[in-house]
Parts: structure tokens; C-alpha cells; sequence
């Protein structure tokens, strides 16, 4: 039986985690400096500009589907639905892959070391408290119809 109330649990927009970790790599950049003269070439712009258009492609394909199948990408509400086909047929999660891809893409582009270095750390967050978070919700509200599409399809590629 469906329990309206019941939620992913994750009260924290997760492109917040994103944002407050490049943040946080900022301000080690402008307290313990990394010389960054790696990221002073057109090489690393282009992949930087590179990163973002296929990340772009990942949310856009996503935030459509969502859209499309009337279902909310507020991690505080329950879901409508079950996403598993288009984008989702790839990855469960293309939206958090977008973003790590936008992360990436943008710290080329600015030249910090220090982005590189929390990325670990982002996807470890991401993954402990947003995924497991959607995936345990999803396996209340969806059953085997979930535990069958996680079989099929990974959590990132």
C-alpha cells in the first residue's frame, strides 16, 4: 500500500552538495594555493566546455523525462513514478551524474586543484546521503518493480 507521506528523506537540494563543495574548494584555493599552471591552457578550457555540453545533455534528457511523466525531482516528496526509460535506461541517476560532470566541466574552466581533490568526497556524499537515501524509498514504493530495474541499469554509467 502506498503511504503518501513517505519520502526519499534527502531535505537538502542535492545540487546544493554540488555548489557548497566548489565553494569549499574555492576557499581552500585562496588559503592553501595549488599552482594551477596545468589549467592555463586552451586544451583544459575545451575539455572543461566539453564536460559541460555532455553534462547539459544529461540533465536536460532527464529533467524532461521527470517533466513529461509529471513526476517531482523535490527529494522531500514521494514519487508518482518509476524512471526507466530513455536517460534511465543508461544510468539511475543521470541527473547527479550531470551535475558531477558540470562540477568537473567548471573546475577546468576556473583552474583549481583543489576541486579535483574534493570530488571523491562530493560522490561519497552524493552517494551515502542522496542515493541511498532515493534508493531505499524507491525499493518501499516500488518493490520488485524497482529491484528489477536496479539489476538492469547501474547507479552511475
Amino acid at each position: 500500500m502506498e503511504n503518501k507521506k513517505d519520502s526519499p528523506g534527502v531535505y537538502i537540494p542535492p545540487p546544493l552538495f554540488y555548489v557548497v563543495i566548489f565553494l569549499v574548494a574555492w576557499l581552500l584555493q585562496k588559503k592553501i594555493p595549488i599552482n594551477a599552471i596545468l589549467f592555463r591552457g586552451h586544451a583544459i578550457k575545451i575539455m572543461g566546455i566539453i564536460f559541460i555540453v555532455i553534462a547539459l545533455f544529461f540533465l536536460i534528457k532527464s529533467l524532461r523525462q521527470f517533466i513529461k511523466s509529471k513526476n517531482t525531482v523535490v527529494t522531500m516528496l514521494p514519487a508518482s513514478s518509476l524512471q526507466t526509460n530513455g536517460i534511465y535506461q543508461a544510468t539511475r541517476n543521470p541527473m547527479y551524474l550531470g551535475l558531477a560532470i558540470v562540477y568537473l566541466g567548471l573546475s577546468c574552466l576556473i583552474g583549481n586543484w583543489w576541486n579535483f581533490i574534493l570530488f571523491p568526497f562530493l560522490l561519497l556524499l552524493v552517494q551515502q546521503y542522496i542515493i541511498r537515501n532515493e534508493e531505499k524509498y524507491l525499493d518501499r514504493r516500488f518493490g520488485k518493480e524497482y529491484a528489477e530495474y536496479k539489476r538492469k541499469v547501474r547507479r552511475w554509467l
